[in-house]
């Protein structure tokens, strides 16, 4: 790896570990966030080196990765007078970990081809959990070939790695995923309150029905949590609800109803107007029982 260098930007709850494993795995690293102490430290726990803006961060960089907060975030990190593609070089790939719009996905695609660069959307999955131990799972879009330089160094921090289609796919794959939460976590939630009101002991129920069909991802991680009323832990309502209307606009245009989905994203703005956007997406069950 003495011979190829990478840029991370944005440290956050993800980015952070994300960035890590790539440093551990001897590929040196320089990092740029938004929050300049961040990035200080990471470099002090990785041994890497601290860029003052994106630009200055990929020059040089034969793979530069981007993990930042909303379609806003990422265009100024990315296009902005200072962004990332001020300095790619050609052949370079820019991979985007933010969750964001299809149309974004696709619109730095189109910049990044204009810089002869490549370009791969690879939303992951998994939360904080996961970053931190290597184990997420990555939906991609872009170019298969792009895609196969790229799959060695993503796999130092996934579990599973996989190309959808073409640019936005990935975007549009993970939108799926939060579809698909949103409906889970909210059912979750009611089997909680229900089983507690029927004066079951909740902990065996969980224990018991996470071994057959209603078992989960959320199930096996969040009941215990959430029978501690503990939320603290994971994806931030905040988040979710940005990424829920990111589903709901795209659902509008390809004419997808999403009656569950939009139900659910009301149930987060109302955890929201609790006071509850730091509070994790599990969550939902403090809602339940204070409308209850």
């Amino acid at each position: 790896m003495s011979q190829f260098n990478a840029a991370f930007i944005g440290l956050g709850t993800m980015g952070y570990p994300m960035a890590g494993h790539l440093a551990e795995a001897g590929i040196p690293m320089t990092v740029y966030n938004r929050t300049a102490s961040r990035a200080q430290q990471w470099a002090r726990d990785y041994n890497g080196q601290v860029a003052a803006t994106p630009a200055e961060a990929a020059h040089g960089a034969a793979m530069v990765f981007v993990c930042v907060g909303n379609d806003d975030d990422l265009r100024q990190v990315t296009l902005g007078p200072d962004g990332a593609l001020q300095n790619l070089a050609e052949r370079a790939i820019l991979v985007d970990h933010t969750t964001a719009s299809a149309a974004m996905a696709r619109e730095l695609d189109t910049a990044c081809r204009q810089r002869q660069a490549d370009f791969i959307d690879a939303p992951v999955s998994g939360g904080q959990q996961g970053a931190e131990n290597g184990q997420l799972s990555i939906m991609c879009g872009g170019d298969d070939a792009v895609f196969q330089r790229a799959l060695p160094v993503l796999n130092h921090y996934a579990k599973a790695v996989n190309l959808m289609g073409p640019a936005g796919s990935g975007q549009l794959t993970k939108m799926v995923n939060q579809i698909c939460v949103a409906g889970l976590v909210e059912a979750l939630s009611e089997g909680v309150a229900f089983a507690q009101n029927a004066g079951l002991d909740a902990e065996k129920v969980f224990a018991t029905i996470s071994q057959g069909a209603a078992s989960s991802w959320q199930m096996i991680n969040r009941h215990k949590t959430m029978l501690e009323d503990h939320y603290d832990h994971g994806f931030a309502v905040d988040w979710m609800r940005k990424d829920l209307d990111i589903c709901l606009e795209e659902a509008q245009r390809n004419g997808t109803p999403l009656p569950v989905t939009a139900q659910v994203n009301d149930f987060y703005r109302d955890i929201q107007a609790m006071g509850g956007g730091r509070w994790d997406t599990s969550s939902l069950l403090r809602r339940l029982k204070k409308s209850g």
